[in-house]
């Protein structure tokens, strides 16, 4: 009697453990999420006023633009994979 209960504890406890890492899989990629577009975001504006401003530098600020939109991604694509090993592996 006394270890089925040990037992049924155990697995409940395993259940509320998943359910936390799922929790925190959905907070990481929540906040990667925003920060990736955040980042996309104000790096986008601040090519547009400098092209805006100054036409000649077009080519040399959209390659740095594409440089720095990369680095943006990856940290989504860091928070997915954070979430992905949250969820799968116990």
């Amino acid at each position: 009697m006394a270890v089925e209960q040990a037992a049924q504890a155990a697995t409940q406890v395993a259940t509320q453990g998943m359910n936390l890492a799922k929790l925190g899989a959905g907070i990481a990629i929540g906040f990667g999420a925003i920060g990736g577009g955040l980042g996309l975001g104000i790096a986008t504006k601040g090519v547009l006023e400098a092209i805006s401003r100054q036409p000649a530098i077009k080519d040399e600020a959209f390659k740095n633009f594409i440089i720095g939109a990369g680095l943006a991604e990856a940290t989504a694509i860091y928070a997915l994979l954070i979430a992905l090993l949250l969820i799968f592996i116990k």
